[in-house]
Order: structure tokens, then C-alpha cells, then sequence
């Protein structure tokens, strides 16, 4: 065999050597194995619900530190790129787009919004990326696709649960619903009067209104003349601001029950005494760690943090978990995460059922009280 042959089987060796170690440790040990993980992070950081989404990017921030703090994934730098859903279909499909095309991203957490999320789902299945969700409630999610999941329960159980607690536990039967028109708001709508019926309920009268919408007196001008006992109200932030104003002004003495996008402090300092006495739904979240309160209050300059900020963390710390297992390969962290079961994370304790919803659902009641929020027990 003459030299530049032995030469030559001995570079064909060599590169069937490297070949076959990138094989086995995955593309994460290849040349770019000093870049950092690149999460997605899809939220509403302007517009009418840009304090929960603010609220929720600081929790994620915080665990994004946490993860690099503790060596990042697998010895690389974890790295999130926000992106502004705007609560709003259009510019969530922007931004999921930009995620996934541009920036690569290995996974996104989002969106905040149900709209967000079902108008995302669609881009993320087609480009198998996974998508979770850590408050997109509306029930079409859970047939959004393979790569969708959520740390949040359904509104198939929220629906639920405010029908129940209406009519069992403040024994009234006759509801005048005031809701938005978004994807979050009618799904959690059709839940409740399909509950409400079963229970022996009555919708008095049905009024909807656009999200952008700052005159409601028209359609609480109806809920009033139709001898409601309670208004079942749900909207987001500035539109709910708007209708609990125009609520007192209109002389409306009803009970008031809302839905889990009220978890906002923006709403209490914005209306004031007219709030008072109005109550919601929120999932129940265990007792925070001292350290995760303490490292919001300090980011956010003393906002409370919402509901679902805790679970933002949650989400990222799941996924950080998973990525030490399987790497960044998006298939294997998708196959992984429907094999999260009894996951501890500070919010809760998520197991994850064939669809990618959370099994179990637990939820509180809060008011609206002496301008403070209680949970009413």
C-alpha cells in the first residue's frame, strides 16, 4: 500500500470517528456547543394586558438565571428571546414566526393569551417545536396539536367550577354574562352556560363586546333590564377597568363574579371602590418559596406577582430538566414532556395526560375587598 493510500484510509477513519460521536452525543456536542439553548417566550408586553405579561417575563427571567447560575444546560448558556404576542393573533403569529424561522428556537413558552396560543399551535406543530403554555385556558387547545401543551388546566374545568360555585354557593340561578369577544373569553362562556343549564340555571341575558372596547353602558344597560341576580363579567384588564366603572355608575347592585385574567393588581388600583365586593376564579397555586416572592417584589419594584408567573417558572425549569436529559433535540423534549408525571414545581404539581393538559384542576376564589385583593375562603 503506498503512502498517500494509508494516508487516505487513515483520513476516511477519522472522519467516520467523528461522524459517529456526533451520532451518539447528539448535535448539541458538535461546533456549536458553546452557543447558548435558545427558548421562545411569546407574551402580551404591550397593550391592554401588558401587566400580566410583564409580571409573567420576570418569572421567567428569574429561572432563566437560576439555570445558567447553575451551569446552564448541559454546560451551555440558556437564552430567552421575548417576543410581544400583544394578546392578539396577528402579532403573536409574528412573533411565533420570527421564534421558529429566525431566531431557531429549540422550544416557546406561550403564549400568555389564548389567542396567542391556538394562533401559534399551528406554526409550532408544522415545525415541530413544542409550545407551552402556562395560562392559555381556552378548551380548543387541547386538540391544538401534537407539540402543544400547557401547566395550566383547561377552562373546561373553570367553566365548571364558576357555574358550580354560583349556583350552589351563592345560590343564584339567574346570570347575565358580559364577556369579550376573544377566544379566551367565549370559550370560557360556553363552558359556564352549558354547566350552568345542567345545574337548573337560567342566563338572563348574553352581551358581548369587543376587547378594544371602552363604552359598555350599552350591553350593561341590557344585563340590568333583564332582572340578572349576579353578572358573570369576564374580560381583561382595561376592559374589565371599564366595566366595573360603568357597572356602578349605571346603578347595577349585583354581585359581580369574574374569571382568572382579574388576577391583575392594575384592576383594584384602577377602579377602586367600585370594585368592591367583586369576586373571580383563579387556579390555586401551593404556597410560593420566600425566595421566588422575595426575587420578584425586588425585580418588579414590589408588584405582587400573578398566578401565573410561578408557573412561567415552573415551565422553565421542566424543560431545563428535560434538556439534561435528552438534549436539544425538539422531538425528544416533545416525547418527554408527555411524560411528565407528579412534576414538583413551586405552583403545583403537574402531570401531563395525552393531550399535554394538566390532569387535575384546583381553583380558589378571590374579592376584591377594602382595595386589596383576599382569597375568600
Amino acid at each position: 500500500m503506498t503512502k498517500n493510500a494509508k494516508i487516505f484510509i487513515g483520513l476516511v477513519v477519522i472522519l467516520i470517528v467523528i461522524w459517529a460521536g456526533y451520532k451518539l452525543a447528539g448535535p448539541e456536542a458538535m461546533p456549536n456547543a458553546n452557543e447558548p439553548v435558545k427558548l421562545g417566550f411569546i407574551a402580551p408586553l404591550s397593550g391592554d394586558t401588558a401587566g400580566l405579561g410583564e409580571n409573567i417575563r420576570l418569572a421567567g427571567e428569574i429561572a432563566r438565571d437560576e439555570i445558567n447560575q447553575a451551569g446552564g444546560i448541559k454546560g451551555r448558556q440558556l437564552e430567552v428571546i421575548f417576543e410581544d404576542g400583544q394578546c392578539d393573533p396577528k402579532a403573536a403569529t409574528s412573533a411565533g414566526t420570527k421564534l421558529l424561522q429566525i431566531d431557531k428556537v429549540t422550544a416557546i413558552v406561550g403564549g400568555f393569551c389564548s389567542s396567542e396560543t391556538l394562533a401559534v399551535a399551528p406554526l409550532a406543530n408544522a415545525a415541530k417545536i413544542p409550545l407551552v403554555s402556562s395560562s392559555s385556558t381556552n378548551p380548543k387547545i387541547t386538540q391544538a396539536g401534537d407539540y402543544v401543551f400547557r401547566f395550566v388546566p383547561s377552562d373546561s374545568f373553570q367553566g365548571k367550577f364558576a357555574a358550580e360555585y354560583l349556583t350552589g354557593v351563592l345560590n343564584k340561578k339567574k346570570v347575565g354574562i358580559l364577556y369579550c369577544l376573544t377566544d379566551w373569553c367565549v370559550g370560557l362562556k360556553d363552558v359556564f352556560k352549558a354547566r350552568l343549564a345542567e345545574l337548573g340555571g337560567e342566563v338572563a341575558a348574553e352581551e358581548g363586546y369587543q376587547q378594544e372596547a371602552r363604552d359598555l353602558r350599552s350591553q350593561i344597560t341590557k344585563i340590568k333590564a333583564a332582572k340578572a341576580e349576579i353578572v358573570y363579567f369576564l374580560g381583561y384588564t382595561e376592559g374589565t377597568i371599564v366595566g366595573l366603572k360603568q357597572m356602578k355608575e349605571l346603578g347595577v347592585n349585583l354581585p359581580i363574579f369574574g374569571g382568572d385574567t382579574w388576577d391583575d393588581p392594575k384592576i383594584i388600583t384602577g377602579v377602586g371602590e367600585a370594585a368592591e365586593g367583586a369576586m373571580y376564579s383563579i387556579t390555586a397555586n401551593r404556597a410560593l418559596p420566600q425566595s421566588f416572592v422575595d426575587e420578584m417584589n425586588k425585580r418588579s419594584g414590589g408588584k405582587e406577582s400573578n398566578t401565573y408567573s410561578p408557573r412561567v417558572y415552573d415551565i422553565f425549569k421542566a424543560l431545563a430538566q428535560i434538556m439534561d436529559k435528552v438534549g436539544v433535540d425538539s422531538e425528544k423534549i416533545k416525547n418527554e414532556l408527555y411524560q411528565v408525571k407528579d412534576y414538583q414545581g413551586i405552583a403545583d404539581t403537574y402531570t401531563l395526560d395525552a393531550n399535554g393538559d394538566v390532569s387535575v384542576a384546583n381553583y380558589i376564589v378571590k374579592a376584591f375587598m377594602g382595595g386589596k385583593v383576599v382569597e375568600i375562603k
